[in-house]
């Protein structure tokens, strides 16, 4: 049962995101507003790699970054203790 969930939250989570990425370009098409920003993070282990167009957009990849190698850490942690 427990492998059931997990596909039905994965499922979700996919047309979650559809619906996001949808909903952002019906709103930006709807204010006419064009400027946009982009960044990311590639995690090779617990390094992260940041990379984005603006100085705002590098800094929240940077906190994501922070907050997933915060969570790649306690993950390994509790993979030990297990």
């Amino acid at each position: 049962m427990r492998g059931e969930e997990l596909i039905l939250a994965g499922i979700a989570l996919i047309f979650i995101g559809f619906l996001m990425v949808f909903i952002g370009t019906l709103m930006t098409a709807a204010s006419g507003e064009t400027d946009v920003e982009g960044g990311g993070v590639i995690m090779i282990g617990p390094i992260p790699i940041v990379f984005g167009t603006s100085r705002g957009a590098v800094t929240i990849a940077m906190i994501l970054a922070v907050v997933l190698m915060a969570l790649w850490l306690i993950g390994a942690l509790l993979m030990r203790r297990g």
